[in-house]
């Protein structure tokens, strides 16, 4: 099934859906991020399914403070990963082996800097933790 042939939602019901603000989505839009599969013939976006778990990526990297840039490049990783490893008219991967292992690496990167950045805000909760202890012992 294509993603046009797929259900479609208008832009409020994906900002309900992943808790964002209408202007948050659009802003994604217009730098790149998440562009709409399609439009009404009012002009109105519409999102698919595939586009939803697109920016719950996008949604999950921001408190972790990746950048926009850095944004766009692990989902061209993860679409590079997806259409280099999907099967083949002869049922193996569309990718060489050196472009899967490629394209893996640079995802690797991104789970290392993941895990990193995970920790630091895990040493920035400690850290909350124990003032807010220290303001509830007054």
């Amino acid at each position: 099934m294509s993603d046009v042939d797929q259900p479609m939602m208008q832009i409020g019901e994906l900002a309900e859906r992943a808790e964002m603000s209408l202007r948050t989505i659009r802003h994604y839009d217009e730098v790149g991020l998440l562009a709409p599969t399609g439009r009404t013939e009012g002009g109105f976006r519409l999102y698919t399914e595939a586009d939803f778990q697109r920016l719950m990526v996008i949604r999950r990297m921001k408190p972790l403070g990746f950048s926009l840039d850095e944004m766009a490049e692990l989902l061209r990783v993860v679409a590079d990963l997806e259409s280099a490893t999907a099967a083949g008219p002869e049922g193996g991967a569309k990718g060489s082996p050196e472009h899967v292992a490629a394209v893996r690496a640079r995802l690797d990167s991104f789970i290392e800097q993941t895990v990193e950045r995970r920790a630091r805000l895990e040493r920035q909760l400690g850290m909350a933790d124990e003032f807010l202890e220290l303001l509830r012992s007054r």
